[in-house]
């Protein structure tokens, strides 16, 4: 296995995740705020679940999101 391959699949997958994620989530942010279901000032618990079938990986990773700040 070439450790440098591997680190460059890891980050480039990650940087694919990373990117959908924030477009979703500010979406959707964007959203509920016109639509009146947040005012904006919102302390939001968010978890994202990291899944590899194949390697029996199946790890939460939980955080917020202050969106008065």
């Amino acid at each position: 296995m070439n450790e440098d391959n591997l680190n460059i699949q890891i980050r480039q997958y990650l940087k694919k995740v990373g990117i959908s994620s924030q477009r979703i989530i500010e979406q959707t942010i964007h959203k509920a705020i016109e639509s009146g279901e947040l005012n904006g000032s919102e302390v939001l618990d968010i978890n994202m679940t990291l899944s590899v079938a194949s390697l029996n990986i199946s790890q939460q990773i939980d955080g917020k999101i202050n969106l008065e700040n």
